[in-house]
């Protein structure tokens, strides 16, 4: 984001917390201002103190990132009270796509597939037993204000089924303050493939094709690819369409990822929408020459969309390892502590989105990403090839990071031919 304004000439500003005083964003920054200690509701959520930093920095917009505030509609809602632009879409198609359940009822009014199931949230366990004989075993039972894996759980059976509604109904409570769940169909052998939408403020919407994001660990994504090698161009072009008319179907604006399910057939279904910019956008970038973050500047600036659909093309293949600090050999349990050597190569066609540096501590508070990693190729081998070299060649000290994890997926049979379904890690360790 900092380099997107660098290019554009807009000056930044960096918020820290205490845990973050060190961190390369504040370096960069050409100014930083400290909001609190490292908890998240005291710092990073904190609407209040950020909004009044920004006004005293005399800011105009605030970049939300891609965790945190980033698609909290209160505070998209809470800059524009205070005449700040928010750097994302407007708050209504955040609070749309925030809940789950309202979000299947507007995708299946706008034609968009969504998985077999119930498009209201239940409380009641014996009323979810009678939904999964109905939708039939197994089913996927989920928060309807959930995001990002928490709060699901699959039941194979009706036992099953009763230990997953009162773990999922806990943890929805605990974490998104809404007890109510909802079933799907549980879809055997997926892929999880989004497509990245563009949108100006007058509804002009364009798709730039798809990300294969199906490696995943804990229902979060690890290794993410454009295009998919399981996607052919007829699939491409129902999926953007259906991405499209899921984004209009809300009013969006700026950068979103309309993300789905598709099965061994190629039924694609409706999973959910991302309202920001997503982790995994390089590949996307690399792919089709366009800078997504400067769009989002510019979008949010009241410049209409120039880009014409027929012109996003695909030019090569891109991949993106997510480096975590973690232990991929303990169930890649988070490894914080200080880095005592970070070394990074310089290799054509291989692009570093880094967080840390030589000397700095990675903090227990916050999610351990401390880079991306992304090659690009002219073919998929190629890329493959180049990712291993630029793994291989990193030197990390003082703390575990998931590279040899990245290295042995790359080189498997199963990563080569392309059988990435979001059961990857497990074929993977039967494949060892």
């Amino acid at each position: 984001v900092i380099r997107a304004c660098q290019k554009l000439g807009v000056r930044t500003v960096a918020v820290y917390s205490d845990a973050d005083k060190e961190a390369l964003h504040v370096q960069m920054a050409d100014e930083a201002f400290h909001i609190g200690p490292p908890p998240v509701a005291q710092s990073y959520l904190n609407m209040d103190k950020i909004t009044e930093v920004a006004l005293e920095a005399g800011a105009q917009a605030i970049h939300p990132g891609y965790g945190l505030l980033a698609e909290n509609a209160a505070f998209a809602r809470r800059c524009q009270e205070k005449g700040l632009v928010f750097i994302g879409p407007k708050p209504e198609p955040m609070e749309a796509m925030g809940f789950k359940v309202k979000a299947r009822q507007i995708m299946q009014a706008a034609d968009v597939p969504i998985v077999p199931g119930n498009v209201e949230g239940i409380q009641d366990l014996e009323k979810a037993k009678e939904l999964a004989q109905g939708i039939g075993y197994p089913v996927m039972v989920k928060a309807s204000a959930g995001g990002g894996g928490i709060g699901m759980q699959i039941a194979h059976n009706e036992k099953e089924l009763e230990q997953a509604f009162k773990m999922c109904e806990a943890r929805a409570k605990a974490y998104f303050g809404d007890p109510s769940l909802y079933l799907e169909k549980y879809i055997e052998e997926p892929r999880h493939i989004e497509i990245q939408v563009l949108a100006d403020n007058g509804g002009y919407t364009i798709h730039l094709n798809e990300r294969e994001c199906s490696v995943q660990r804990r229902h979060q994504k690890v290794i993410e690819e454009a295009p998919s090698t399981f996607v052919d161009p007829d699939l491409r072009q129902k999926m953007g369409a259906a991405a499209v008319r899921a984004a209009q179907a809300i009013g969006y604006n700026n950068a979103g990822t309309v993300e789905f399910l598709v099965d061994p057939e190629k039924n694609f279904y409706f999973l959910e929408m991302n309202t920001r910019i997503q982790v995994e956008h390089p590949v996307t970038e690399m792919t089709t020459g366009v800078d997504l973050v400067e769009w989002q500047l510019r979008i949010a600036s009241g410049e209409p969309l120039t880009l014409k659909q027929e012109e996003i093309g695909i030019n090569g293949h891109a991949i993106e390892c997510r480096i975590y600090a973690e232990d991929p050999d303990k169930n890649f349990m988070p490894s914080p502590g200080k880095i005592t050597r970070w070394q990074v190569p310089e290799l054509e066609g291989f692009r570093a989105d880094m967080g840390v540096y030589e000397g700095y501590t990675v903090s227990p508070y916050y999610d351990p990403l401390l880079a991306k990693f992304i090659t690009w190729g002219e073919t998929r081998d190629q890329a493959i090839g180049r990712m291993i070299q630029a793994l291989e060649s990193t030197v990390v000290d003082g703390i575990r990071t998931n590279i040899s994890f990245h290295i042995a997926a790359l080189k498997s049979k199963l990563f080569r031919e392309g059988r990435t379904t979001t059961n990857f890690i497990d074929q993977l360790k039967k494949e060892e």
